[in-house]
Parts: C-alpha cells; structure tokens; sequence
C-alpha cells in the first residue's frame, strides 16, 4: 500500500496545494470563457454560426477524451505511486498550448490552429485537476478535509477573478496596451494568453516544492498500465462494492450538469429577459464567480463539522430556491439579488463533492475514482444545454426553458439523499 501516514502536511504544504487551484483557474476564466473564446469568435471564426459550433464540438471533443480515459489513467497513476510527475506533465501540456495561443492571429486562417490548441489545453489542465484532488486525501486530516477544499475552490474562483481582471484591465481595455503591443493585430488581446500561461507556470511551483507526494512504487509504466487495466476490470465486476460511490456519482452527474447549465445560460437569460448588455452581463459574471468563492470558503466550515453529504445537500436546496427565484422575479434589480444569492451555493456544491469523494475512496483506488468522478462530470455534459435551448424553442419562453436546470438539481437532491454519509463508508474501510 502506497499511502502516507495520516499525519496532516504543515500548513505551507497545504497552502501550496490549494494556490494550484489559483494558477489552474486562470486557464477555465480567462481562455475557456472570457477573453480568448470572446476573441475566436469575433475576431478569428468566419461567422459567430459557424465559431460557436467549431467551440461546443472542440470543448465537447476534449472533455469527451478525458471522460473515456481518466478511470484508466488514474488506475495506472495508483499503481506508481506518485501524483506530481502526472500533474507537472498535464500542466504543462496546458502552459505551452496556451503561451501558444499567442500566434492565433485575427484571421479566419488561424481558426484550426486555435481550436486544436484549446483541444490541448483543456485535456491538460483536465487532467492534472484529477491528479490534484487525489491528493487531498493524503494531506489534510479527515477533520480538516472539508475546509482545505473548500478553501481551495475559494481560491481558484479569486485566482481565476484576478487573472481576469489583469487581463481586462492591463492590456485589454486600455487606449494605449503595455510593452508597445498593437491594436491592429490584436497583440493587446493575445498577450493576455501569454500572462494566463505565466501565471498558470508560477503559481504551480509552491505545490512541486512544499507539498508532499506518495513515494515510488518502483513499478514499471508498462507494468503499471496492465496492473492499472486489471484494476480497473476489477472494480467494474465488483462494482457491488462501491454501489454508494456509484450513486453518488450518479447524483453528482446530474447536478453538475444543471451546474454547467446555468453558467451556459445565466449570460443568455440575463440578456434575452432582462436587456443586459454584453458588459452588464460581463459584471454580472464576475460578479457570480465572486459569491460563488466566498460561498465555498465559507462552507468549508460546515463541510468538516456536519460532513460533505449534509453540505452538499444545503448546497442544492439553496440552489433549488435561488434558482427558481431568479426564474419567478420580473425586476432587474431581484434579479441581480438573487443571481448573486445563488453563486453562494455552486462552490460548496462542488467543494463538497471533491471532500466527499477524498473521505469514501478506498487508499489504493484514490486516483481511479477521481477519474471516474471526471467521467461523471463530462458523461452527461452535452444533455442540459440542448434539453434547455429545445424547451425554450417549443414554448417560446426562456423562463419554461430554464425550468429545467431546477428539476435537475431536484433530481441530483433526491439521489444524493440515498447516499451514506461519509463517516459510515470510512468505518467500513477501516474495518475492511
């Protein structure tokens, strides 16, 4: 058994592993969802058409790889041993494709070239994410468990928000960018990717310094890739025995999904009912992202002292009632209140979930099962927007539309509700 000794990691080994979530983050904010996708699609795509489909099927294509090989190259990873080499490589892959972004030119031309190497980054910083939340076990002790990932989820929302901000406000929308960059050619705008993948490669360092690995198990790759194979078959034939994993699992898919949905919405919903603009929408971002980590830093308390399943479900009910609040209110300024409200509760939801899943894996499978909780949040991913768009078009009415996203999280409850808490799985494992 390679695990390390429950004694918890100092606090500088701590912290480093949660300021990854910080340098990670830059990459979902300002390259998968602001400044980046904003650029191909107004600057590079033929046609917005045209862009938003080249950007549904490349994200679709990349969380589709990670869906159909994170359980098996989290198996092979517990059969080495160490998560930091699988990290650093992953994350690299992500660092050098975005730095690379920066010769996507304004031009249809430079189309392909962008779109393969977003391919690359996502499927890089996907990865290293699995290999990341493995690690939470092995670091903090079970009483301290919930606040580390909640504090973790907090910071990456504040990194991600700051990288953002630099971005915006240092080259992007300035009259005159920084360092002689030109307008014309879009410099300004392309060397906010630079900064992303800077930022990305030195706030990683701490975590390779200070925070502790598993040792070496001295198993060859080939020899860990049939170990990690076998194990893998396994755990599916005597999937029995992980049946509350499952549901869990099962649960967690389906309000991730309303998660996603709503991040893919809330712009359009804001715009369409309420006549936002695009930089009222903009704030209206930031602004979500803000509560959403304030929310998770907040609950990472109530995480470790009434366990994750309890916070979760808090969290979804919270979610439940914000939700459909949003979706009741006519006025802009309710609107807004309630926007912001439920931000609260998306961090602890999925803070909760990472501890959840650290607290019932079993000591030799902690890698496989983080790949296989990355299965669930990709498996259904393409579901909850088409379903969302399709009703809004039969019933002319985006409000009927968005409806669905709280019948989601009512479902994900009422499953999550079935499960153990997690207090009962560890005493089976320990008996075991």
């Amino acid at each position: 058994m390679n695990k390390l000794k429950k004694a918890p990691d100092s606090f500088a080994g701590l912290f480093s592993w949660a300021l990854y979530d910080w340098a990670n983050s830059a990459f979902f904010v300002v390259i998968q969802t602001f400044v980046f996708a904003t650029y191909f699609m107004g600057s590079v795509a033929k046609n917005d058409t045209l862009g938003s489909s080249q950007w549904g099927y490349t994200i679709g294509a990349a969380g589709l790889v990670v869906a159909i090989c994170a359980p098996f190259v989290g198996a092979v990873a517990d059969q080495l041993g160490r998560r930091k080499p699988w990290i650093g490589w992953f994350s690299l892959l992500c660092i050098f494709a975005t730095a690379a972004l920066w010769w996507v030119e304004p031009s249809q031309k430079f189309a392909m070239f962008g779109l393969a190497l977003v391919f690359l980054g996502t499927v890089g910083s996907e990865f290293a994410i699995i290999f990341y939340n493995a690690m939470l076990p092995d670091l903090a002790t079970k009483e301290r468990m919930g606040r580390w990932s909640g504090w973790a989820w907090g910071l990456g929302y504040a990194g991600g928000l700051v990288a953002l901000v630099v971005a915006l406000f240092v080259f992007v929308d300035v009259d005159i960018p920084p360092f002689g960059l030109e307008k014309a050619s879009a410099e300004h705008v392309r060397a906010t990717f630079i900064l992303v993948a800077v930022w990305y490669f030195l706030f990683s360092i701490p975590m390779f310094l200070f925070t502790k690995d598993r040792p070496k198990t001295g198993t060859s790759l080939l020899g860990a890739a049939r170990s990690g194979w076998k194990q893998l078959v396994d755990t599916i034939k005597n999937v029995r025995q992980y049946r509350h994993i499952v549901r869990f699992l099962i649960a967690r898919m389906i309000f991730i999904d309303a998660l996603a949905t709503v991040f893919a919405f809330g712009g359009i919903y804001a715009a369409g009912t309420f006549d936002m603009n695009e930089k009222d929408v903009l704030i209206f971002g930031i602004g979500l992202n803000v509560t959403a980590g304030i929310g998770a830093a907040l609950f990472a308390w109530l995480d470790d002292k009434l366990g994750s399943k309890k916070t979760m479900m808090f969290a979804l009910i919270g979610l439940i009632i914000t939700t459909a609040g949003v979706l009741l209110v006519t006025t802009l300024n309710w609107f807004w209140g309630l926007g912001l409200a439920l931000g609260i509760f998306v961090g602890p939801a999925q803070a909760a979930s990472r501890t959840y899943m650290a607290r019932v894996s079993p000591p030799d499978l902690e890698n496989e099962m983080f790949g296989l909780m990355a299965l669930s949040g990709k498996v259904t991913a393409f579901l909850g927007p088409p379903l969302v768009g399709w009703l809004t078009y039969v019933f002319s009415s985006q409000r009927i539309g968005m409806s669905f996203i709280v019948l989601l999280f009512i479902v994900g409850l009422a499953i999550l509700y079935t499960v153990p808490e997690a207090k009962e799985v560890q005493i089976g494992l320990e008996d075991s």
